[in-house]
């Protein structure tokens, strides 16, 4: 399995779509706290991002931006008034629950009194595994489209208010696609901040053990082991892995094992003792004993406060 797939395929729309709205001239939205993650795509004109605390950022037709939440952003015609306060008809909120019910938000008049088209959705990323990926993403990020994207952003307009049976979950899939594409654009980028792992992957020593690992994370793997895919020795491969990584193998196996076993935790069915052995420990006590280790609190702590927040099926796919 790729790590980049593995690493986002818990990573799905929500059926919050804000489509077809019509923009006029002045216009402001204020996209309210909440979502973890908001894709972007404007479909007709361009506008400015303004994230809390940061400087607005031009997106236009061809572009995709991605904003991590769960701050609050504005989206607006004009970056000069950073609230929108000061606009005279105000700031329209954009709340993401109540777009869920409602399937989105109404048209406000003709098209062609719109300038600019603006297409969203939101992703509620409480998994732990997508989160290793997305944690190293900037406040607010703008990218453009790769031939790739392009045709499905056309596509995906062609969807929209077409009003045949499963129409949202249509919408939504083609989100997740956006999204992907927009975060694999990025990360091919020279600003990105890389996590160690993603520049890793093709390398010819450490690609292959880290490829393993994800592969197979319930596997008793050694440093030899791992070493012997690569066809090196263990010292090259863990002074090679680490200097890449940013630790050894087996620390990075371990960490893995235990964001995986987080997830996990969060399905009440399945017992400590099962996350135990689906992430390579033959007993519970010693899987308690790394789990608390690293994460500060034992898996069943940990799931009680999963329970608390809601979270207690935050792996399944949602939408």
């Amino acid at each position: 399995m790729d790590v980049f797939d593995e690493l986002l395929r818990g990573v799905r729309g929500r059926g919050a779509v804000f489509g077809r709205s019509v923009l006029s001239a002045p216009w402001s939205l204020r996209f309210s706290e909440g979502a973890y993650l908001t894709l972007c795509l404007p479909l007709r004109g361009a506008g400015w991002l303004v994230p809390e605390g940061g400087n607005p950022l031009r997106v236009e037709v061809g572009e995709g931006a991605i904003v991590r939440g769960p701050a609050p952003f504005l989206f607006t015609d004009d970056p000069a008034d950073g609230t929108g306060a000061g606009r005279v008809d105000g700031v329209r909120e954009v709340h993401w629950d109540r777009l869920r019910d409602s399937g989105g938000a109404p048209d406000d008049g003709p098209e062609f009194d719109c300038p600019t088209v603006l297409l969203a959705a939101t992703y509620d990323v409480q998994a732990q595994v997508p989160q290793r990926l997305l944690r190293a993403l900037p406040p607010a990020l703008v990218v453009p489209d790769q031939q790739d994207c392009a045709p499905m952003r056309d596509y995906l307009e062609a969807q929209i208010g077409r009003g045949r049976p499963g129409d949202q979950i249509v919408l939504d899939r083609l989100l997740d696609w956006m999204l992907v594409c927009t975060l694999r654009d990025w990360f091919d980028r020279p600003e990105a901040d890389r996590p160690g792992w993603y520049g890793a992957l093709g390398d010819d020593v450490a690609g292959p053990a880290l490829r393993a690992m994800h592969a197979d994370p319930a596997h008793p793997w050694t440093t030899a082991e791992l070493a012997s895919r690569a066809g090196v020795s263990r010292t090259t491969l863990a002074k090679r892995f680490t200097e890449l990584v940013g630790e050894g193998p087996v620390a990075y196996l371990t960490e893995w094992r235990m964001t995986l076993a987080a997830d996990l935790l969060t399905r009440p069915e399945l017992t400590v003792a099962a996350v135990a052995r689906r992430v390579g420990y033959a007993d519970a006590f010693g899987f308690s004993a790394a789990f608390k280790r690293l994460r500060g609190a034992s898996p069943s702590a940990f799931r009680r406060e999963a329970a608390a927040v809601g979270g207690m099926e935050a792996a399944a796919p949602v939408g």
